[in-house]
């Protein structure tokens, strides 16, 4: 199916922040030509909303489960959403 598009907002629990984890998954989606973003939650947990073709999505869900070296991932939640596209590229949100 041509020009489909998927969303998913994706909660990220463990040793995620201050080890490079928005940076990583920022470079990763780029890569993937996805849209969306990705911050810090006060609990110490990341999210990401993602959007893009759902192969990328997919691929860059499979990459936050590892994360980047330093991090040390425990949970991952995945909750598909509506395609909204709202978003003109990633971003790292404060």
């Amino acid at each position: 199916m041509s020009g489909a598009v998927c969303r998913v907002r994706v909660g990220v629990e463990g040793r995620v922040q201050g080890v490079n984890f928005r940076s990583f998954t920022s470079e990763h989606a780029r890569r993937l030509g996805l849209k969306g973003y990705v911050k810090n939650l006060p609990d110490g947990s990341v999210e990401a909303v993602i959007e893009g073709d759902p192969g990328g999505v997919e691929s860059l869900v499979e990459v936050l489960r590892k994360g980047p070296p330093a991090a040390h991932v425990t949970g991952l939640r995945v909750e598909e959403e509506k395609p909204t596209g709202e978003f003109l590229d990633f971003k790292i949100r404060r």
